[in-house]
This record gives C-alpha cells, sequence and structure tokens, in this order.
C-alpha cells in the first residue's frame, strides 16, 4: 500500500533580493502569491497534510494562507515557525513534531512555484517504500546550486553545497532541485544527526544523504529536463522571468489546443483580486489580440474575437461575440455574460451582473453594471447602464443615463421591448419605459410611461433675438 503523503514547505527565508515589505513567498506570479502555487500542488498530490515552515513575516503568510485555504484542498494545514533561521536541515526539523512516522514526507521550497504534480509524483514513486529520491535536473550553469555527486556506477553519494564544493565538483552539472521524497520514519532519525560543520555554519538538509548511503538506504536521483519546474525566486527580476516563462507555457498549450493569439509573448492569465484561480477555456477558432489580460474564470465560445488590450475577469462570453480593443470586462462576484454574436466595445466597460443577449450592441465609452439586455439591444455610444432591464431591440441614446441612484438606495430601470430613448436622457429610478415608447433627446423621465407613446420632459426653447455675446474689455 502507498504510504501517506505529507508536504513539508520551507517558507521562512526574508528574500533580501525581492527589496519588499512581504516576504518573499507571497509575492506573485499569475496574480497567486508562489506559497499559494506550491499548496495547489500539494493539494494535486491528494496529500494527508501540508506543514508549512515559517519565519520571517510569519503571521503575515499565515494569516494570507488561513484566509485562501478551503475545505477543497483536501489536506490539513499546518503551520510551524523557525526562529531563527539556521539553514533548510533546521527547517525540517521544526516540521518534525507535525509529522507522522508512517508517511511518506515530501520537501518543497516556498519561492519554487512551477513544479508539475506529476514530476512530484514520480519523484515519489522512486522513492517506494524505503528510498530517498531527490529530483535533479542538469543546467548548463549550475552556479549557486547544490552538485549530485555520484559514485563510477552512477548511484548517488552525496550532494555537495556550491561553498564547500571543490573545482572538480563545481565542474558537475547535475544539480538538487532542493525537492525530495524520503520515509518520515528515516527522516526524523537523520534531521537529529544534523550539524552545522560547513563554510555557512549551517544545518544542511542535503547532509541527510550521505547519512542515507551510511546506512545503506538506496538513494535515487530522479533527473528531469525541464528547468522551469525547479526555478526559484530571489528577485524581481527572476520573478518577472518566471512569469514570462508561466504565460508562455499556458500560451502554447492554446495554440495547441487551436487559439490563434497575435503573440504568444504578450498574453497573461491571472488569479483575480479575490483570489478565484484563473481559468481560460477556449472554444474553437478564437482569436486573442495583443496585450489582453485574463483574470479568474472565463470561458470564450467557438469563433469569438478579443481585440488589442482588453482586460476580461469572471465572465463568459458566447459564441461569434466580438470584443473590440480597449474593452474592460470586470465579473468580479456577480460575473458578466456576453451573448452571441454580440459586439463591445472599443473603450467599453462591463460591470459585475452584465448579462448581454444575442447580438446586443455596447459602443464606446459605454458602461453596463448589473443590468441585462435584452436580443439585438443597442447602447452605441457614450451611455450608462445601471441596474436596468432592457428589452429586445432598444435603442438607448448616446449621452444618456439610468440615475440609480438616491444616495441611499439602488433602484430599478425598466425599458421594454422596442423602446428608443433618445440622446442625453436621464431615467431616474425607479422608472419603467412601456413597450415601443419613444424618449425625446434630452429628457428627464422621472415617471413610468405608457406602451407607444412619445415622452418629452425637457424645457421649452427660447431663442432670444439680437442677443450680442459678451467681449472682453481691453486691460488698462
Amino acid at each position: 500500500m502507498t504510504a501517506p503523503l505529507d508536504i513539508v514547505i520551507m517558507a521562512a527565508g526574508k528574500g533580501t533580493r525581492m527589496k519588499s515589505r512581504h516576504p518573499k513567498v507571497l509575492q506573485k506570479l499569475a496574480g497567486r502569491a508562489l506559497l499559494q502555487h506550491v499548496l495547489d500542488t500539494a493539494a494535486r498530490l491528494l496529500a494527508r497534510s501540508a506543514v508549512v515552515v515559517t519565519g520571517h513575516g510569519a503571521a503575515e503568510v499565515e494569516a494570507a494562507l488561513a484566509g485562501t485555504q478551503s475545505a477543497e484542498a483536501g489536506y490539513d494545514l499546518k503551520f510551524v515557525r523557525q526562529e531563527p533561521q539556521l539553514g533548510t536541515g533546521h527547517a525540517v526539523q521544526q516540521a518534525v513534531p507535525a509529522l507522522r512516522d508512517d508517511g511518506m514526507v515530501v520537501v518543497l521550497s516556498g519561492d519554487v512555484p512551477l513544479t508539475q504534480a506529476d514530476t512530484l509524483q514520480a519523484l515519489v514513486n522512486a522513492a517506494g517504500s524505503d528510498k530517498l529520491a531527490l529530483l535533479t535536473v542538469s543546467m548548463p550553469d549550475p552556479t549557486g546550486y547544490g552538485r549530485i555527486v555520484r559514485n563510477e556506477a552512477g548511484t548517488v553519494q552525496r550532494i555537495v553545497e556550491q561553498k564547500d564544493a571543490n573545482e572538480a565538483e563545481r565542474a558537475i552539472t547535475e544539480i538538487y532541485s532542493g525537492i525530495m521524497a524520503v520515509p518520515a520514519r528515516h527522516l526524523t532519525r537523520w534531521l537529529a544527526r544534523l550539524n552545522n560543520n560547513n563554510a555557512q555554519g549551517e544545518y544542511y538538509l542535503t547532509d541527510i544523504v550521505a547519512m542515507a548511503v551510511a546506512d545503506g538506504v538506496p538513494v535515487v536521483g530522479h533527473r528531469i529536463a525541464d528547468a522551469l519546474q525547479v526555478a526559484g525566486v530571489n528577485s524581481p527580476l527572476q520573478l518577472a522571468e518566471l512569469e514570462r516563462a508561466h504565460q508562455l507555457r499556458l500560451a502554447r498549450q492554446l495554440m495547441e489546443q487551436g487559439v490563434r493569439l497575435a503573440d504568444p509573448q504578450r498574453f497573461d492569465v491571472r488569479d483575480d483580486a479575490r483570489g478565484t484561480k484563473a481559468s481560460l477555456v477556449c472554444g474553437q477558432d478564437v482569436d486573442i489580440d495583443v496585450n489582453c489580460i485574463f483574470n479568474g474564470k472565463v470561458t470564450i465560445g467557438t469563433g469569438a474575437r478579443i481585440g488589442a488590450n482588453c482586460h476580461i475577469s469572471n465572465a463568459v462570453i458566447a459564441e461569434d461575440a466580438v470584443i473590440h480593443p480597449f474593452t474592460h470586462i470586470d465579473g468580479e462576484k456577480a460575473g458578466v455574460e456576453v451573448g452571441q454574436g454580440a459586439l463591445v466595445g472599443p473603450f467599453a466597460r462591463l460591470r459585475p451582473g452584465a448579462k448581454l443577449g444575442r447580438e446586443v450592441h455596447i459602443g464606446n465609452f459605454v458602461e453596463v453594471k448589473n443590468s441585462q439586455l435584452a436580443d439585438g439591444a443597442k447602447a452605441n455610444h457614450l451611455a450608462y447602464l445601471g441596474d436596468a432591464t432592457v428589452g429586445e431591440r432598444v435603442n438607448y441614446g448616446a449621452g444618456s443615463i439610468t440615475a440609480n441612484y438616491d444616495g441611499v438606495n439602488k433602484h430599478r430601470t425598466v425599458i421594454e421591448a422596442d423602446a428608443h430613448i433618445g440622446s442625453n436622457c436621464v431615467l431616474v429610478a425607479p422608472v419603467t419605459i412601456g413597450a415601443g415608447g419613444t424618449v425625446g433627446g434630452g429628457s428627464t423621465v422621472t415617471k413610468s410611461t405608457e406602451p407607444g407613446v412619445l415622452t418629452v420632459a425637457r424645457g421649452k426653447q427660447v431663442s432670444i433675438g439680437n442677443w450680442k455675446r459678451p467681449v472682453k474689455q481691453p486691460k488698462a
């Protein structure tokens, strides 16, 4: 039987090179904290527990994670503190009281966000029930990493850290990623024997490799070719490089599914501000222009086109819809729906609760919030629709608004089918414009209207003859 998995995540470092007020592991990649990426991987491994070793900014880290974890994670989240920080071995020592002897322990780093679950599962499989398995990768320039030292038969003997390596050992290109799988019963025994007799005066977790060899416990190196999976973050530059590499990987996956991206280097999929995990699902023949950002859960139907410089969050865009450039769609909690064949933008804004039917037109500088527009409705220019229900084939004029807020409460406006709202109108909610009715341009409507009527509510035009415009007097 497979042993239960317990994940230990080292997240105590200060991250001085990030030059940030916030702990390094809370820096964001694709809108998600680095450490949260690692915990997501733990969930995919069906781990029994995840023990996070905190130190620098411990209270902030623990509070941030406690607020994002849910029952769906499936594991027991625990925190232990490493104070002071005396090395990687010392960090894992702090987790020992939270571990059970019957488990397989996988040690991860909170600043290494892109390790894939299937890679870790292969590492666990390599460890079996009684081996120490190390995740390794070969690098052209291994500077800064611990080297994997093998004997003539190719068996792993030990790991030597950069500062303790001799010239021959520094020439080794196979490095230790910082990730291992080891039975808990062995790990706790070896951790108790660690010392800090090394160039940095720290307790190295990597010293347990030599202990395993001395105790006759097999050590296996599971080597992968994808260095991105073991890349860590120590500076803003590295974070940006990893962000772009991650986004390019997502872009390639979408293009392999048939999505047309104008430039995969100018494309982003991120969590939203509330931490909703990013998910972009596209149908066939979807076309996405440059510099588009997708947040949270976004679905794009077959044949839809997304123009350049759009920002789309938590939305469902139906087939054959066109989102013109510079459109901002923010579904937040209530979501946004764009119907089949609808045209939106450019420079339009759809806010939470906007639901557009088939063939709806929302034009430049039009804002829609918590409003439903039925099939064929149009608001083409410079307008606001808030808390409104708009019927089929309504034409909503330029410069018109629904005055939905009285300073205390929001009220709803209903515009029934085939109504025509002229330019520069104010519909003061609560109000209903009857089916087929017309509201003359410049009207302020405060009372509901009957179907089919013309409503004009504006001051009478007055023209004054022989009127002279004031002129500026010359300066003295």
